[in-house]
């Protein structure tokens, strides 16, 4: 079922690419119409495994991987009708595709919950986690489009980003605006997550919950992330960083995360492959 909204999102992907080549508004107006039917039918798909399976598709990477696309494509459309912007979309949609595809090629699997995950803690637990992820890539791309648009300022050579990007200083408040609402979200899910372990390792005998510690690549790769994020606002509003500095701590937060989903979540946790 996942191959609709994932040939939905090429659609977007096609239709932002001819809004900021062409600077076509017809486009943009096409491109934001197919991102919001894809994520209207990935609603509808993540709604029937929710149905199927008695909770969300949180268990394992794919189904995790799956939710975290359908997250990152509300908050960017909540970032594009908030600024009416479409430029960063060029940037937002291929990454959407390049992450559905995981979910698309992998088979799906009704799989029962643990009793371990059956804890409230752990649901508020992963789905901050997801939505504070999803924040950190809008906030990636965007902190990609400023360092393109310095740099050709830099350069002196004004023409192909300038025409088509939003100025520094408006990419400069949606990255900041991006980055705190996505730190506010991982906040509570490693301080929630701490919480579900203290009271799964009390409760449950499992290796996998007994193995839990700072030490486990997913946890520590997730307490980074919130070390990286954290500095990235005290600098901003205790050294005076702005600009391109905190663009590129988006942008290398944001590989963190991708450690997680990828290296990390597949090949490297011990505790976190329920």
């Amino acid at each position: 079922m996942n191959i609709a909204p994932l040939l939905l999102y090429v659609a977007a992907a096609i239709g932002y690419g001819w809004h900021f080549m062409k600077r076509s508004s017809r486009g943009g107006r096409m491109a934001t119409s197919f991102l919001v039917a894809a994520t209207l039918v990935h609603t509808f798909i993540i709604g029937m495994q929710t149905t199927e399976i008695g909770h969300l598709p949180l268990v394992g990477t794919t189904g995790a991987l799956s939710v975290f696309v359908w997250l990152s494509s509300i908050a960017y459309l909540y970032t594009e009708t908030t600024s009416n912007e479409r430029s960063m979309g060029v940037f937002i949609a291929p990454l959407l595709v390049a992450l559905q595809i995981i979910p698309t090629i992998s088979r799906y699997e009704v799989t029962v919950r643990p009793p371990v995950l059956e804890s409230p803690w752990f649901v508020l637990h992963i789905s901050s986690l997801l939505f504070a992820y999803a924040s950190f890539a809008v906030a990636c791309v965007i902190g990609i489009t400023y360092m393109l648009l310095f740099k050709e300022l830099k350069a002196k050579r004004v023409g192909f980003f300038y025409n088509r990007l939003p100025s520094l200083q408006i990419l400069d408040v949606m990255n900041m605006r991006a980055i705190t609402i996505g730190w506010l979200f991982l906040t509570i899910g490693v301080a929630v997550g701490g919480v579900w372990a203290l009271q799964a390792q009390a409760e449950f005998d499992d290796p996998r919950v007994q193995a839990m510690s700072v030490l486990d690549p997913t946890i520590f790769v997730a307490l980074l992330c919130w070390v990286v994020y954290s500095f990235e606002l005290y600098a901003r509003r205790s050294v005076g960083w702005t600009g391109w500095r905190t663009a590129r701590f988006s942008i290398i937060g944001f590989a963190i995360v991708l450690l997680n989903f990828l290296p990390v979540g597949y090949f490297l946790t011990r505790t976190h492959n329920f």
